[in-house]
């Protein structure tokens, strides 16, 4: 019995392990046997560790995108903080400050002074008339009574000679009254005038006493005027202004013109203003020094001789005069100097720079700034005025922070940022 054998046709498709045959294996096609299938347990462990690559190429990836993204985004918020703080710190002005100190009171009391002559006058002419001649020049060193100048007078001399006249007829007139009174008394004694006559005749002889005498005033009176024809020095001392020369029209009294300045400098007034504070500690006897600016190398002492004992309503200060010896003439008289006067004479006042000061419709203010940064203005009373600086009497302590160069628009209240200075920064 023949078996029956199916026969494959090449272009018969036989599906062997889900393939056509002409799609078999390259290795089954060239007569290789494919490799074994990897057992199923290995192939769930490749697929894990695949899976748990992803995860982690993921993970990176976002932490490279979230790292990016706060990259990008931290900066731009710490500039827009910054910005936000600067423009704050912007808003609020920055000032610089400085305490009141105490003011120098180790050298003493030092005050300005004017230098004044122990005496002084200004010469006027006592009479009408025309200078003749001046005999003293400025600088002259003169002596009590030595002539100064001479004065013509032709009125004056007409006058004189007019009162002599009228006092001659005055007499003239008296000796008649006398003889006259003395006869009418003889008649009265023989009842041949009556005693009315007699005492006309003895009131004439008065009369005529008294207008004798009163002659003689105004001669003596016009003789005087005559006498100033000279004019003199009412004091030894030095001529420091001629104001007139020869031919000048003189009228007499102060109206006129003023002809010389004497001046006696062998001792000199000294005038100062002393403040209020230290008025109490300045009395007579007291010791002070004399500087002069051309003349510092040589102090020259000086003494308190009296005070007005008042204090001035305009200027608050005590006038004192003291005394120095200018004997050998180095100190000239009205210069300017400096007096000195040691140990405390009171209390020192607080001073502070003058650029701190705020010039206000309710007068001198400084500006304040309080521990918070707020500005407070109060109002400050002052005393001497040094320049750069001023003595505070009333208004401010040691403690208080102060506003240098304070700007017009500052009130009370305003939020400021205090700046420290440079050199107290350089010096940390």
């Amino acid at each position: 019995m023949e078996l029956y054998q199916p026969r494959f046709m090449p272009e018969d498709v036989i599906i062997m392990n889900g393939l056509k045959h002409n799609e078999l294996p390259e290795t089954q096609q060239n007569g290789k046997q494919p490799p074994p299938d990897p057992p199923p347990d290995s192939k769930d462990a490749t697929a894990k560790t695949h899976s748990k690559r992803g995860l982690f190429v993921g993970a990176i990836i976002a932490l490279l995108i979230i790292g990016g993204l706060l990259l990008g985004f931290l900066p731009r918020m710490k500039q827009s903080r910054s910005t936000a703080t600067d423009t704050g710190q912007l808003a609020i002005p920055s000032v610089s400050v400085v305490s009141a100190t105490p003011g120098t009171n180790h050298d003493g009391l030092v005050l300005p002074a004017e230098v004044k002559p122990w005496l002084e006058a200004s010469i006027f002419a006592r009479a009408n008339g025309y200078l003749k001649n001046w005999d003293a020049d400025i600088g002259a060193h003169v002596k009590a009574g030595q002539q100064l100048a001479i004065i013509e007078t032709p009125d004056l001399d007409q006058q004189l000679e007019q009162a002599r006249a009228q006092l001659a007829l005055a007499q003239a007139n008296l000796h008649l009254a006398e003889v006259t009174d003395n006869r009418w008394k003889e008649l009265l004694k023989t009842s041949s005038v009556s005693e009315q006559a007699a005492a006309e005749k003895a009131a004439a002889r008065e009369t005529a006493v008294a207008s004798v005498e009163a002659e003689r005033a105004n001669m003596r009176r016009l003789q005087e005027l005559v006498s100033f024809q000279r004019v003199v020095a009412p004091f030894a001392g030095t001529v420091t202004i001629r104001a007139v020369d020869v031919g000048d029209l003189i009228v007499a009294g102060s109206g006129g013109k003023e002809m010389f300045h004497l001046a006696q400098a062998d001792r000199l007034r000294v005038y100062i203003r002393v403040p209020q504070p230290g008025a109490l500690g300045i009395v007579p006897g007291q010791p002070a020094t004399l500087s002069i600016p051309e003349l510092k190398d040589r102090p020259f002492p000086a003494k308190v001789v009296t005070t007005s004992e008042s204090i001035s309503t305009t200027s608050r200060t005590l006038l004192v005069q003291l005394e120095v010896d200018n004997s050998q003439h180095r100190i000239l008289p009205y210069s300017f100097g400096e007096v000195r006067f040691d140990g405390n004479t009171g209390n020192s006042a607080l001073t502070l720079p003058s650029n701190t000061l705020l010039f206000r419709a309710e007068g001198l203010q400084v500006a304040l700034v309080n521990s918070n940064g707020t500005v407070e203005l109060r109002k400050v009373q002052i005393g001497r005025d040094f320049g750069q600086s001023v003595e505070i009497e009333g208004g401010i302590t040691p403690a208080d922070r102060v506003i240098t160069n304070p700007y017009d628009s500052l009130v009370s209240g305003s939020k400021v940022q205090i700046v420290e200075p440079v050199s107290s920064v350089a010096s940390k």
